[in-house]
């Protein structure tokens, strides 16, 4: 498949590299360029002509409505735009109309997984498909992924992003408590994961984040300034169904003050030392 990617971060760097090494005929545009990645091209609407499978993995929703501004005269009768990144779902459905009237097909594809997962071919794909169009490219990310989860309409797929990402927030909020609270306490942070790994508390968000808590690694898997994003875009959809997250709210505003004051690119596991 001729295959287009757009942001070569964290994720679509990983996945570029694996679309190429499973056959596929991949051009990857970033915004800043990144030479020394096999599948860069400077043009993005080079990088998008002639693509089947157009996909979106930049960092909010100005930056896929910039990609958009340069690939839609690219776009043929049919071509299939997916769009990877977590945005509101109010803008979710902006880009979809967009990539309609230009004639592509869309799909609201945003994902769960940071890096080693993404490395390990075991991202997590869900799906809002309006037109089936998902059959069209699953092959394609049956290669990247332990698994494609189709959810209905265009928006519920960023709705659930939303709603486990907050989840995720707090989640490692009270791990960071916890283990602030033991450490304070004298307790040797072997012991307190070996009791954790058999209490109800226990989580996967704990082993994926207790090697960073341990060596003080913020190296980013999952930045700061995303997941405050996120939380935001969270509580504008929740604000919109006249429900009230006061937890994530709260919480919002500690992602807030660590983003400016110069953690946002760090690892969200710094929020342990907020």
């Amino acid at each position: 498949m001729n295959i287009a990617i757009f942001g070569l971060g964290i994720i679509g760097s990983v996945w570029a590299r694996n679309l190429a090494a499973d056959g596929h005929l991949v051009r990857a545009w970033n915004r800043t360029a990144k030479p020394d990645h096999p599948c860069f091209c400077a043009d993005p609407r080079e990088t998008a002509r002639g693509a089947e499978l157009v996909a979106i993995v930049v960092a909010d929703g100005p930056a896929v409505m910039a990609v958009l501004d340069a690939i839609l005269p690219e776009l043929v009768s049919g071509t299939v735009v997916a769009n990877h990144a977590t945005i509101g779902v109010d803008e979710v459905r902006a880009v979809q109309a967009r990539v309609q009237a230009a004639g592509g097909r869309f799909l609201d594809m945003p994902f769960t997984g940071s890096k080693p997962a993404a490395e390990q071919r075991q991202t997590v794909f869900f799906v809002g498909d309006d037109a089936m169009v998902l059959p069209t490219v699953e092959a394609a990310y049956r290669g990247l992924s332990r698994a494609i989860l189709p959810l209905g309409a265009v928006g519920n797929a960023m709705a659930i992003k939303l709603a486990f990402n907050l989840m995720i927030a707090t989640t490692f909020q009270s791990l960071a408590e916890g283990l602030r609270l033991a450490r304070a306490a004298g307790l040797a942070d072997a012991d307190f994961f070996r009791c954790l790994d058999l209490n109800v508390a226990k989580s996967g968000l704990v082993d994926l984040k207790k090697p960073k808590l341990m060596a003080n690694d913020w190296s980013p898997q999952f930045s700061v300034k995303h997941l405050n994003k996120d939380l935001r875009h969270a509580l504008r959809l929740a604000a919109s169904h006249g429900v009230s997250l006061p937890q994530t709210a709260q919480l919002q505003l500690a992602y807030a003050a660590a983003e400016t004051s110069g953690l946002g690119e760090a690892d969200f596991s710094v929020m342990y030392q907020t």
